[in-house]
């Protein structure tokens, strides 16, 4: 028997895997995310502080951009504000993740464009995911 191999239909899966920017300044809550999201298939790219957060947006177009507000060098409102003020990044949905609970707060990040506003104590770690899914029509 013989088999003929195309390359042509040769599909690379991380062509299809969704990629999530991640923002977030606790080490330990990022890796637990990080872990949750691979294992779900997504790919995840990692920034600890918003300045490296915006630069990895623009640089690698993620399909969604998951936001703590507190964060070193550019809180989670500038991060906001710059991504929305560039073409390249306007279109890319953020969910906001952070501990901050006021109406101020998501009144603000929801004007600024994000999509959902989440309080990190108030979800388990598989309900966020389904969050994030919902918010990427999967």
């Amino acid at each position: 028997m013989n088999h003929i191999f195309d390359s042509s239909f040769v599909l690379h899966v991380s062509s299809f895997m969704k990629k999530i920017l991640f923002i977030e300044d606790e080490p330990a809550l990022q890796k637990t995310l990080s872990s949750a999201f691979t294992s779900e298939g997504f790919e995840v790219i990692q920034a600890l502080d918003g300045e490296t957060g915006v630069r990895l947006a623009r640089q690698k177009k993620p399909d969604l951009l998951l936001l703590d507000l507190i964060l070193p060098k550019m809180d989670g409102f500038e991060v906001l504000r710059q991504l929305q003020a560039d073409p390249e990044t306007k279109s890319i949905p953020v969910v906001v993740l952070t501990n901050l609970e006021g109406m101020g707060e998501v009144q603000k990040v929801i004007e600024l464009g994000a999509r959902d506003y989440l309080v990190k104590t108030n979800y388990k770690l598989d309900e966020l995911v389904a969050k994030v899914k919902t918010s990427l029509n999967l």
